[in-house]
């Protein structure tokens, strides 16, 4: 029995590995926490979705992402090495501590910005940190938000 699970583990390693790994599934942690999906378009382009649900400092959030990146290969410096780059939108509610009443609740989108540097280790983990600027377009649209720095992990699959 050990023999035949470590066969179907083997297989399924060997099947992720073969298959190009165009998913990556993971989490993201800044100002909280989000879960975080990339999935590979080319060598060069990728989409990348976060989904973000926050309860800190008597207020609760959720956000939704979708940022379109544009990869750059830095392996002739440092193997496993890539930076990136993209343009997206975020959409979101925030409930409590909104204008001066705890109750109230929120609406709001952005329009975001990305870049980052992202670590691929032979086996199938990435690691990543990047600065995700915003300007809010709801509501009082053109408040800018640079506060936005990020560690991530994620299983490429």
């Amino acid at each position: 029995m050990k023999k035949i699970l470590f066969s179907v583990v083997l297989v399924l390693f060997s099947f992720s590995v073969v298959n190009a790994e165009q998913n990556r599934l993971g989490l993201k942690f800044g100002n909280g926490a989000e879960i975080s999906y990339q999935r590979l378009l080319s060598d060069a382009n990728r989409l990348e979705f976060n989904l973000g649900l926050n309860s800190f400092d008597n207020n609760s959030s959720f956000s939704l992402s979708g940022i379109y990146q544009w990869t750059w290969d830095l392996s002739q410096l440092a193997p496993g090495f890539q930076w990136y780059a993209g343009v997206g939108g975020m959409i979101g509610t925030r409930t409590g501590g909104v204008a001066d009443n705890d109750n109230q609740s929120d609406f709001r989108a952005w329009v975001i910005g990305n870049i980052g540097i992202e670590y691929n280790f032979e086996f199938p983990l990435q690691l990543a940190l990047d600065w995700t600027p915003a300007i809010r377009v709801t509501p009082n649209f053109g408040a800018f938000g640079a506060d936005h720095i990020r560690f991530a992990a994620r299983w490429r699959f």
